[in-house]
């Protein structure tokens, strides 16, 4: 019997006709609905005609998360009086309620988009409506981009709902852009929520350091419990609290095992029977309730008997870091509409209380929403998906963010290795299978080639393995982890089962001849001769991770293909491998070497076969240790296999690794005389008064020209002491301007020397901003005008007889009528044997003492 009671008492009821009527005018809408209004689950019941006078029609409800499948499917089911799998049912991967009779399903989005690559019409559905579409998960981007091509292209009467619970509808209007030409899709606005809630701020102490990577401070989590226990002192009701991840759900029920309340658990990877325990409601002993979980409670889910949520504010995003094919968590403030959703869970049944475990003035620091998961996440599987769809750049495709260039071209380098695109990033029919496995390409290409190699039994079982990381009690060597599985009786043991089993039946039907549970047995063999379980474990792993594959380091750790440094836990028993492959590692932006978290012992035969196409044997010059090396490698990425000196290396290699050490050590490798290094400073002297043609010698311009100025010496030269016996001066000197003629002024426009009134021809030095001339004062008398280089005034060091300076000028004539009697009066009791006339602009000027200038008149 319909539960009408509980219907009418959901407000999103008086948009349903609003609803109803865009569809049947323009095909799609967005649908804005608050938490709490009942969009999850009176709109598709009414969508369906299973409510309200409405005609019958299939309808396809997708939701981010397994959990909530099975908890809006149960409570339509409820709303119609019936069990799951009747009028309503609901399919998450590896398992499927529903029949002939289903009217309305509940998919996650992953299943989803799983059908539409496999049957793009959906045949027989009518209505798909993608629910939390502000959540902005990957695959739900993916799907509303899909369905608006589907309709556009394959079934313009397939109508299209898209529903957020935050104020950002115009954007998907937008992006629904109506199939007529009519503009954007229209918004139906659904009333607020049920109920309101109370906002309290309970900042934390001061001291509290920021979380980095997936680490969060236990003071932080001391706070959080301490709040829960506060509020449900101020309070009465369950308690809902948000935290990041499971290991501090673990930690915060640690801090209040204490409590007189049941503490609960909910993630995505508790159990079913957990989930649906939590999500039914307080017992029948009335025992107050805390319920400890992640951001899967955000939304879709109803937690009865929750009057209060404290929100940690924070949550976990996924983080790439493409160059080394690692992916990570990160702990990052949770969103202003994330915080709002949350806040939201308590309100559902009555009036609510929300404790944010921070400070009102930290919500301006807050971002709006969420990110994007297809700015910061794994893009791999996103363009496998694409290719398969025949749209490889993902440019015709309606997405609210396109996906960043450097992420794509990473993926499709992921996709390639793996054989799953061709040269053109076109799927080939080996992706086309991947992509039906509802698995990472990575774990796809593990799978297939696997099953041929060690069974698909066994590569099913790994490969489950690796699809969902085995708890850290598991340890972090895999093979253990696989027993660990088997013989366990844990939540995590039993849908291990179920996903190695449908993997398994995967494999033995897409992998090809010789793939089935017997096949591949002289591999198995081989396997078993190099450690049994250990040797499947690690092929399966270093198929899917390649790049992870890593060897032992002389001084300790191991170094990945990739080239990123690793460590293991200490204490772990992988150390005693001289290779692994490493399936489960992060890396913190402080750290320049990976975590392993999760590996398996391999050798190197299995790890040329794996990362067979990061294999490269050949010769290798350059510049190392402040010399030329040059060596016959065979390398597996960044790890060397075999190295043999080389003798007779490729000139060419030679050449280029001379100059990569000019670049990075400098000129100062070549020899440098005195005259050298004048020339250079004349002509940087006229490149800079003078400009072109003269030649920029800076020490930039020179190394960007090396190969030039250096010649033929350079390609003579096999190592660094022949790059000391290179001439720069001669160098240089082709680096003039020979072609125009300007080259024969060098000496006119900047003169090495100078000569002065007493005969003496003066160096001029041009390594200061001016060119000085350093000339002793009595031979410079009689000269009126300062002595100029290329139209510049040199500036005159005029010295003492003993050498020692005594004026600087850069105008002789004002220096003799106001400088040069100071002078005098200073040097001429000093050095009474040479001449100090008073009118010096007059006087012979002379290199000798009073007394042998007397004697030559």
């Amino acid at each position: 019997m319909i539960r009408n009671d509980a219907l009418d008492r959901l407000p999103v009821r008086h948009a349903v006709p609003e609803l109803l009527t865009a569809l049947d005018e323009r095909g799609t809408a967005v649908l804005y609905a608050p938490p709490g209004t009942g969009k999850t689950t009176l709109v598709p019941l009414a969508l369906a005609g299973l409510i309200g006078d409405g005609p019958e029609r299939r309808v396809l409800v997708a939701e981010p998360r397994r959990m909530a499948v099975r908890a809006a499917a149960r409570r339509m089911a409820w709303l119609l009086g019936e069990e799951v799998g009747g009028s309503v049912g609901f399919s998450v991967r590896g398992e499927r309620r529903a029949g002939p009779a289903t009217r309305v399903e509940v998919v996650t989005t992953g299943v989803l988009l799983q059908r539409l690559q496999r049957d793009p019409e959906l045949a027989g559905v009518d209505v798909v409506l993608l629910d939390e579409c502000h959540e902005r998960h990957l695959d739900a981007d993916t799907a509303l981009a899909f369905l608006v091509d589907v309709r556009a292209t394959l079934r313009p009467e397939l109508k299209l709902i898209a529903a957020s619970a935050t104020s950002d509808a115009e954007a998907w209007a937008q992006l629904l852009t109506v199939l007529d030409g009519s503009g954007p899709a229209p918004v139906v606005w659904a009333e607020g929520e049920v109920h309101g809630y109370a906002v309290h701020y309970a900042a934390p102490p001061a001291g509290i350091r920021p979380a980095h990577g997936t680490w969060v401070d236990p003071a932080l989590l001391r706070h959080v419990a301490a709040t829960v226990r506060i509020a449900m002192e101020r309070h009465e009701g369950d308690v809902l609290c948000f935290l990041p991840g499971t290991g501090e759900i673990a930690r915060t029920a640690g801090l209040l095992a204490d409590l007189d309340a049941e503490v609960l658990s909910l993630h995505g990877r508790a159990p079913a029977a957990v989930q649906d325990a939590v999500l039914r409601g307080p017992g029948p002993d009335g025992r107050r309730r805390v319920v400890l979980s992640t951001s899967v409670a955000e939304s879709s889910l109803t937690v009865p008997g929750v009057r209060i949520v404290v929100d940690s504010g924070l949550a976990r995003e996924p983080r790439m870091d493409h160059a080394r094919g690692l992916g990570s968590l990160a702990t990052v403030p949770v969103s202003i509409a994330a915080a709002t959703q949350r806040a939201g869970r308590s309100g559902r049944e009555a009036h609510g209380t929300v404790y944010r475990c921070w400070s009102e003035a930290e919500d301006g620091n807050r971002a709006r929403f969420p990110s994007p998961e297809i700015r910061i996440a794994d893009l791999a599987d996103f363009a496998l998906r694409v290719a398969c769809w025949g749209d490889p750049t993902a440019a015709g495709l309606a997405l609210l963010d396109a996906p960043p260039a450097g992420a794509m071209a990473a993926a499709g380098q992921v996709l390639a290795a793996v054989g799953a695109v061709d040269a053109d990033g076109r799927a080939t029919e080996r992706g086309l299978r991947m992509s039906r496995l509802g698995l990472h390409p990575r774990l796809a290409r593990a799978l297939l080639d696997g099953a041929a190699e060690v069974g698909a039994r066994r590569a099913a079982e790994v490969v489950a393995l690796l699809s969902e990381e085995p708890p850290r009690e598991y340890g972090d060597d895999l093979a253990a982890a696989w027993r660990e599985a088997r013989r366990g009786g844990d939540g995590y043991a039993a849908r291990w089962k179920a996903e190695a089993r449908r993997l398994e039946r995967s494999a033995a039907s897409g992998a090809g001849p010789g793939a089935d549970a017997g096949a591949g047995a002289g591999t198995v063999e081989a396997a078993g001769a190099a450690g049994g379980e250990e040797g499947v474990a690690g092929l399966v792993t270093a198929l899917a991770f390649p790049e992870r594959v890593a060897r032992a380091r002389e001084l300790g750790g191991y170094l990945m293909v990739s080239g990123t440094g690793a460590r293991l836990a200490e204490g772990s028993r992988l150390g005693t491998g001289a290779w692994l492959a490493v399936a489960v590692a992060d890396r913190t932006a402080q750290s320049a070497t990976a975590r392993v978290r999760l590996a398996a012992v391999v050798d190197e035969r299995v790890a040329r076969r794996a990362a067979g196409h990061l294999l490269r044997a050949g010769e290798e010059v350059r510049w190392e240790g402040g010399d030329v090396v040059a060596r016959s490698v065979e390398r597996l990425g960044a790890v060397e296999l075999t190295v043999r000196p080389l003798r007779d290396a490729d000139p060419a290699l030679v050449r280029e690794a001379l100059l990569d050490g000019l670049r990075r050590e400098g000129t100062g490798l070549l020899r440098w005389s005195r005259e050298a290094e004048e020339l250079r400073a004349r002509l940087a002297f006229l490149h800079r008064e003078r400009g072109e043609p003269w030649p920029d010698v800076s020490e930039e311009a020179l190394l960007g020209r090396a190969g030039e100025w250096l010649e033929p010496e350079l390609s003579r030269a096999r190592r660094r002491a022949d790059l000391g016996r290179i001439d720069a001066g001669e160098g240089l000197r082709r680096l003039l301007p020979w072609a125009t003629g300007e080259a024969g002024r060098l000496d006119e426009l900047a003169p090495e020397r100078i000569e002065v009134p007493s005969g003496s021809r003066i160096r001029v030095e041009y390594g200061g901003e001016r060119p000085v001339l350093a000339v002793k004062l009595q031979e410079m008398f009689g000269l009126a005008e300062t002595p100029r280089v290329a139209g510049v005034p040199v500036l005159v060091h005029l010295l003492s007889p003993a050498g020692r300076p005594a004026a600087v000028t850069s105008d002789l004539a004002s220096f003799w009528r106001e400088g040069y009697r100071a002078v005098r009066a200073e040097l001429r009791g000093r050095y009474p044997r040479h001449p100090w006339p008073e009118d010096p602009s007059t006087a012979e000027p002379t290199r000798h003492t009073s007394a042998r200038l007397r004697r030559e008149r």
